[in-house]
């Protein structure tokens, strides 16, 4: 896979519902993250979506803590949108990574994550992020 949409369309469906399913060992998801290839670190944190589904967001938080510091915009929304299912499921697990983390993450990453928040807590995120409030 070598686009954003193939990836997306299919990394979940495959490979996460292959690891899900299975009960397969998902440490390839982390050596993926880790790899130097775009769509590699992309099917990492897509391929999480399937264990969301099922309630499982544990190798989503851990693969996005990974991937915070890549420099690749797609990398950056990728991991802001799982952030935000992560929040669809559970949203004290979203918020519990978004205090530890809102303040160094990449905008477009915190701003993709916190896109279904109401206003003013939207506006709390933002200011971690941009120094005007301390978590």
């Amino acid at each position: 896979m070598n686009s954003w949409d193939l990836v997306d369309g299919s990394a979940r469906y495959i490979l996460g519902a292959y690891l899900f399913e299975y009960k397969k060992d998902r440490s390839i998801l982390y050596r993926l993250a880790r790899s130097k290839n775009l769509w590699d670190k992309r099917i990492a944190v897509i391929s999480t979506h399937y264990f969301l589904l099922k309630d499982d967001y544990s190798d989503t938080l851990a693969i996005s803590e990974i991937l915070l510091g890549d420099t690749h915009d797609l990398i950056h929304k990728a991991v802001g949108w799982m952030l935000r299912e992560v929040g669809k499921r559970s949203l004290k697990a979203e918020e519990r990574f978004l205090d530890a983390h809102a303040a160094h993450m990449p905008r477009t990453t915190l701003r993709y994550a916190i896109e279904r928040f109401v206003p003013a807590r939207r506006a709390f995120y933002m200011d971690l992020k941009y120094g005007t409030l301390s978590a």
